[in-house]
């Protein structure tokens, strides 16, 4: 078993830590990296990208095997607004791990019976036990964003929320739960482009909710929703750590490499297996083709 040595040249370069960013601003690009991984704009080019994004992936399936190997569990909660780049993220995040391992909680709307529940009741059942890692495409945060906004929760509900929630997360992280949360930010002028991309994309246009043009619509509410939140749920166990994602490749890399640093996980990947041979005296007559159904060859 070999202690990783800083990971890889994403986390030692620094790209862990989120460059400060003014909603709308240009991205200067961060110290040591080649200059030509870069747009004039300050947007990461797709080369740089892909290669960046294969070596993290790897390091990620490493870290699930420390996670399996030690019986950790690691909660990572995504936040943001809509179009901000959260289920990207995720999907970059879980594309080369275990499903057995790494899995997705993404809530629907509460049933009348979980609305009669303790709030955080329905999402503790989501919660990982050991070996697991569970990542949250948003979470009981729901209430101190959405919910408010759009009045599906009273005040007092709120109130007792934003008391309940600080605790409630140290309650986790005393448990044993390794629990990271991630605001993804996004500018109104750069989440105004998403949603019409959204709007005029066939193969988009469903992840366009009701919801999310009517939250577009309180934009200003939502921001301080946000405020408020950042608030009272900043606790030194769970802090929250905001990634700048108009830029949703410099996203996707900033916080896995955030991840990845978070977690001080070793490597245990096993040996390469060795293939035994076939057993070539056992005797086996295939079925005559023709018995079988195959789907038309279309391509």
């Amino acid at each position: 078993m070999k202690k990783q040595e800083n990971k890889n040249k994403a986390v030692d370069s620094g790209a862990a830590l989120c460059p400060v960013h003014t909603p709308g601003s240009v991205y200067a690009p961060p110290p040591g990296h080649p200059k030509g991984w870069y747009t004039r704009e300050g947007r990461l080019k797709r080369k740089a990208y892909e290669g960046e994004l294969a070596t993290l992936q790897i390091e990620l399936v490493k870290l699930q095997e420390w996670v399996r190997h030690k019986k950790l569990k690691l909660v990572v909660i995504f936040e943001g607004r809509d179009a901000a780049g959260k289920g990207g993220a995720i999907k970059r995040i879980t594309e080369k791990l275990n499903p057995r391992v790494c899995r997705i909680a993404a809530l629907p709307t509460p049933t009348d019976r979980e609305r009669g529940q303790w709030y955080f009741q329905r999402y503790v059942s989501h919660l990982p036990t050991g070996g697991e890692i569970v990542l949250f495409d948003r979470s009981w945060y729901n209430r101190a964003l959405v919910e408010r906004v759009m009045g599906f929760c009273d005040h007092e509900e709120y109130l007792e929320f934003a008391r309940a929630v600080p605790e409630f997360e140290r309650m986790l992280v005393r448990s044993g739960i390794l629990l990271i949360k991630y605001w993804f930010s996004v500018s109104d002028e750069e989440q105004e482009r998403r949603f019409q991309a959204r709007i005029h994309s066939a193969e988009k246009r469903w992840k366009l909710s009701p919801m999310d043009l009517e939250s577009r619509r309180l934009y200003r509410e939502y921001s301080r929703a946000k405020d408020d939140m950042l608030e009272f749920a900043d606790i030194p166990e769970a802090p929250w750590w905001m990634i700048p994602a108009d830029d949703k490749r410099r996203a996707r890399l900033n916080c896995i490499s955030h991840l990845l640093s978070s977690v001080p996980y070793e490597d245990v990947m096993p040996d390469p297996p060795s293939l035994p041979p076939r057993v070539e005296h056992d005797p086996y007559e295939r079925p005559p083709i023709e018995e079988r159904n195959f789907v038309p060859i279309v391509y």
